[in-house]
């Protein structure tokens, strides 16, 4: 899919970003409307011939269905995303969770705590790997990590 193609998806879907995948549905980054802006337009690339693989984000997080709202809200806050993705076994993609859809079941509080989280300024740079052919591992929080080892050792 070229960005073009890509932005008038995101226009018409009414969404910021769109969730990149392979031939076989595995999730292999996200292109944001930002992405289009500085890596497409500020470059002067081609929107017509440019593909969205190679300005896509690579560097994503991404959450199971097992995890629950406590844990996106922190993954969200920690990370300062307002969507991350939802994948399944080996980075099956299988939804997207927004910042809006915690904002509809969540509870004000902890709405409110994310959004002044993840609206936080960054403490550092934010850049995502450049090399379009690079492999790609979804980041899940600290707490699924632990929860796929198993229990630890006395």
């Amino acid at each position: 899919m070229t960005v073009r193609e890509a932005a008038r998806l995101m226009g018409e879907e009414d969404v910021g970003s769109l969730p990149v995948v392979d031939e076989g549905e595995r999730l292999i980054g996200i292109v944001t409307d930002r992405d289009v802006v500085v890596r497409v337009v500020g470059r002067g690339l081609d929107s017509d011939t440019t593909v969205v693989g190679d300005v896509a984000s690579r560097d994503v997080v991404a959450l199971t269905p097992d995890h629950d709202l406590d844990d996106a809200l922190r993954l969200m806050a920690k990370e300062q995303v307002r969507r991350v993705p939802v994948v399944v076994q080996e980075n099956q993609l299988v939804g997207m969770l927004a910042q809006a859809d915690v904002a509809q079941i969540g509870k004000e509080k902890a709405t409110g705590e994310l959004v002044g989280a993840i609206s936080r300024a960054p403490g550092g740079p934010r850049v995502a790997g450049s090399d379009a052919d690079s492999a790609f591992e979804a980041r899940r929080p600290e707490s699924a990590a632990r929860e796929e080892q198993g229990p630890s050792g006395p």
